[in-house]
């Protein structure tokens, strides 16, 4: 099968269960809430989690441009999906209305909304109707009241602020300033950031620290003249980083189950996958050899038996359904 059509039918088979239900305010209704323990606390913020994660990782493909055939139509039905979800999710008088303030993971989900809302900006931000930016304005907003760890929890404040920011809303030039200043601390050499004062090995790298820190180093570059020269430093970490993640992969499509968070699955490699799409590659490493590498990843990990649920719903697990993960 085409490559790129199995990457768009693997994301599409993640996604839908959750815009589908959310654009039409079942989510909660619809969306198995699976936790290993305290379903009570999870119920709180699970569906938030979906939607942003769903969103984060749509965001780039819904702002692609030169499409055409079959995939532009599902792009362009997807993009209006994905605005009813946006509109669904921040109306207080929704079923879907969800939980933006309360408790300290909304933060975390709040700002992976806020980086696909960025990612696919022209789309989903750009074509938002006033009632419902202003809904969505409000939502971002009471986020503030959490506060972050001393972590890469900094790093989603800052994000919030980046989206309130193209919102034409008041920003907190602080935030971002805290993060981007306390990362540069926080570089502990060979491509590589702590999670904090310390480095854990884990891929945190990946997941959070450097897509986020690198987008918010590009989008804030022309801001503040203390945060011009980011980019380019940001930038060169970021390939050496994206040659080690590289090398992670096993020509079976298998790699190392090392620290916390593996539900995220292939979310391990979102790091190399955006270094590709930005053409920021490290010299000599080809497109195609990254396209490759991810390919048998995204193969080994999604068509594992157990990862989906009889309705389609994707199942807690590492590689297939194994909820102690």
């Amino acid at each position: 099968m085409n490559t790129r059509m199995y990457w768009l039918k693997t994301m599409l088979k993640i996604a839908d269960p959750v815009v589908q239900a959310a654009a039409e305010g079942r989510l909660k209704q619809d969306m198995p809430v699976e936790c290993k323990a305290q379903r009570e606390v999870r119920e709180r913020f699970t569906h938030l989690e979906a939607v942003g994660r769903t969103i984060c990782g749509m965001g780039p493909w819904l702002a692609c441009k030169g499409l055409s055939g079959e995939e532009e139509k599902q792009r362009i039905f997807y993009s209006e999906l994905v605005r009813r979800v946006i509109d669904r999710t921040t109306d207080p008088k929704s079923p879907d209305f969800l939980n933006y303030c309360e408790g300290r993971q909304p933060l975390v989900d709040v700002a992976f909304y806020a980086h696909g809302l960025l990612r696919g900006r022209e789309e989903l931000l750009d074509k938002l109707e006033p009632r419902v930016k202003e809904n969505l304005i409000h939502c971002l907003e009471s986020s503030r009241k959490i506060k972050p760890g001393y972590n890469n929890f900094i790093l989603f404040s800052a994000m919030v602020e980046a989206a309130l920011c193209y919102l034409g809303r008041w920003w907190d030039p602080m935030r971002v300033e805290y993060a981007l200043k306390t990362y540069e601390t926080w570089y502990a050499g060979d491509g590589v950031y702590g999670d904090g004062p310390e480095y854990c090995w884990n891929y945190y790298n990946s997941y959070v620290i450097q897509p986020m820190f690198m987008d918010l180093c590009h989008f804030f570059r022309d801001k503040d003249p203390d945060w011009k020269d980011m980019y380019g430093l940001a930038a060169e970490r970021a390939r050496r980083y994206a040659a080690i993640q590289e090398r992670l992969i096993g020509t079976d499509g298998s790699f190392p189950p090392v620290g916390r968070s593996l539900a995220y699955r292939f979310g391990a490699f979102q790091h190399l996958a955006q270094m590709s799409l930005e053409h920021n590659l490290p010299d000599g490493m080809d497109p195609a050899q990254v396209r490759c590498g991810l390919t048998a990843m995204i193969r080994k990990v999604v068509e594992a038996p157990g990862t989906f649920d009889e309705n389609g719903w994707l199942h807690i697990g590492f590689c297939g359904w194994q909820p102690d993960v």
